[in-house]
């Protein structure tokens, strides 16, 4: 190799190196809560399988899950009680010093009755070390009728910031429609993502419209859309707009939508955790290749 062209080489290997740092430093992109202006980043975790096993692999896997995000500059940590061992565990880490005040932690009520909702509420603020919680929401609105007014209660005398709904299904869509003309979250949780469309026909501009924010789930289809893929390569255009996995394909067209304020990632691996708030990182995709994105998955 000529000196000229060693020198160029390092310098273009320089230019590279330099890029990626700044792509690492680069904070995560934030998107604001209607309701008051807060901004929350883009991509949060959805908890439940990280710390489900808790019970069987110990806290290090949740631990360094949270290093990872926290580390991309994430803060939103969904929730869904399992068991108060479990339950237990996870909040004695998200009150370690590394962790305490860093994170948007929620909660959710999944339980028939309101007394058994106020209960479930002290409950989970006992087992998360916590006085308040930045987020209570329903479980696929189990019981709404009677945990809303509880919920709204909470918010007033300061145990919850925000309160919200969640859905994880397209048949509780019509029962969503029907509570949202008659309340105003703060959040709405929905499932959306490049293979469960639906939302975005009428959940999501709703959401938008009312000034409400929209929480994302099952941007994997928990796990269904990896095994869809699991045999077939990504296409060389799709890492021509910067999505390095079939995860980022799916989180890269979902924060192409406006209305999305953050999507929820379910994962035990800190890398891919990692992994998962790059997909945040520069531009995404337009019209056009969202329809080419759709396309393709369609034909799966």
């Amino acid at each position: 190799m000529k000196r000229r062209e060693f020198i160029g080489a390092c310098s273009a290997l320089g230019v590279a190196a330099a890029f990626r740092s700044a792509r690492a430093q680069q904070g995560m992109p934030a998107r604001p809560i209607p309701s008051t202006g807060e901004l929350l980043p883009v991509i949060g975790l959805g908890s439940s399988k990280v710390v489900e096993e808790i019970a069987t692999e110990g806290v290090e896997p949740l631990r360094g899950v949270l290093t990872a995000l926290i580390g991309a500059g994430g803060r939103m940590v969904d929730t869904w009680p399992r068991n108060p061992d479990n339950d237990e565990a996870f909040g004695r880490i998200v009150s370690l010093p590394e962790f305490a005040d860093r994170l948007f932690v929620t909660m959710k009520i999944d339980r028939e009755g309101r007394e058994a909702g106020i209960e479930q509420f002290r409950e989970t603020q006992r087992l998360y070390r916590r006085e308040r919680f930045d987020l209570a929401q329903v479980f696929s609105l189990t019981d709404v009728e009677s945990h809303w007014p509880t919920l709204r209660a909470m918010k007033d005398e300061g145990a919850t910031r925000y309160i919200g709904v969640t859905v994880a299904e397209y048949r509780l869509y019509d029962r969503l429609l029907d509570f949202l003309a008659a309340e105003t979250p703060d959040f709405v949780q929905v499932n959306y993502s490049v293979t469960e469309r639906r939302a975005e026909e009428r959940i999501l501009p709703l959401l938008a419209e009312r000034g409400i924010a929209a929480l994302i789930n099952r941007p994997f289809m928990n796990g269904a859309y990896f095994r869809r893929l699991e045999s077939r390569p990504l296409p060389d255009w799709a890492t021509e707009i910067g999505c390095e996995s079939w995860a980022q394909f799916s989180l890269q067209y979902i924060l192409a939508n406006p209305h999305v304020t953050c999507v929820l990632t379910e994962t035990t691996n800190p890398r891919h955790m990692e992994e998962n708030t790059r997909a945040a990182l520069g531009e995404l995709p337009d019209e056009r290749t969202r329809a080419r994105m759709r396309e393709l998955i369609d034909s799966v």
